[in-house]
């Protein structure tokens, strides 16, 4: 879906809350609460944008279905990205609503701990603004529901942070590899490993994760198997150069681990 671009945002003077998501929130210039769609990818576990952007087309069609603007929730932006041997990049990116926000969690894959913490976090959020726009304190009567509004509210916070406790992602200890699509080229991934890119791929063909491919000049590639890939562990991409398309292999910081830990198991051995 199409969106303007809005990028007239701020970081709140007091964001060094307890959450992950509470640290990444923004503010526009309205002073309303707003989240990047990047940020939220990393701490929904989603190592590559594109199934991520797949997951906010789907919040975007509940939205549309429901009878709302996805626009009013879903701001296309730019963000800065910077590290690894790319430098700064200018990518893609949406500025979330609080609403928006919780509609992609709800179309996330629900088999994620990290899907079902940004679930809790931002149905507490939703709880809590619910609260406090409707205080009704004329009766006692109102008194007590209200505060049995808090007590609901302050379960779901304490799941929230048991969620996060145990989703919290891990530092990102590769991001010197990986370029703002969260993602290493093998010549990268060689030099990480102190090889060269050919040692490395044809022992991943020996180790059954990658396979010979004959590309349309007659030559190979060796490219990683679709297990790997379905796992979430390499992809490839067709790219073009001097009027050539061939395909190229990546790996996510997922598949980085993977190879290191076969790697070092290889120099034990």
């Amino acid at each position: 879906m199409s969106s303007s671009i809005d990028t007239t945002f701020s970081t709140p003077d007091d964001n060094t809350g307890g959450s992950p998501f509470d640290r990444i929130m923004l503010l526009d210039h309205y002073g309303e609460e707003r989240w990047s769609a990047r940020d939220l990818q990393v701490l929904m576990g989603y190592e590559r944008w594109e199934r991520f952007d797949d997951v906010i087309q789907r919040a975007q069609e509940t939205v549309t279905a429901s009878g709302l603007d996805p626009l009013d929730h879903f701001r296309g932006a730019a963000k800065m990205m910077t590290g690894g041997r790319w430098g700064k990049q200018t990518v893609a990116d949406y500025r979330l609503t609080r609403f928006g926000a919780y509609q992609v969690a709800l179309a996330g894959d629900g088999r994620k701990p990290e899907v079902a913490a940004a679930k809790t976090y931002f149905a507490v959020k939703t709880r809590e603004a619910e609260l406090a726009a409707k205080p009704d304190v004329s009766s006692a009567e109102g008194v007590l529901a209200l505060a049995e509004q808090y007590v609901a509210a302050a379960k779901e916070l304490v799941a929230t942070k048991r969620e996060l406790a145990i989703a919290a992602p891990k530092a990102g200890k590769w991001d010197q590899f990986l370029n703002a699509d969260g993602l290493c080229g093998m010549t990268e991934l060689a030099d990480l490993l102190h090889t060269d890119v050919r040692t490395l791929t044809n022992w991943l063909v020996e180790r059954g994760v990658f396979r010979k491919q004959k590309s349309h000049g007659g030559g190979q590639r060796n490219m990683p198997r679709k297990a790997y890939q379905d796992a979430d562990q390499f992809i490839v991409k067709q790219e073009t150069k001097n009027g050539w398309n061939f395909p190229t292999a990546y790996a996510t910081a997922q598949g980085i681990d993977f190879v290191v830990d076969l790697w070092e198991q290889r120099a034990v051995a």
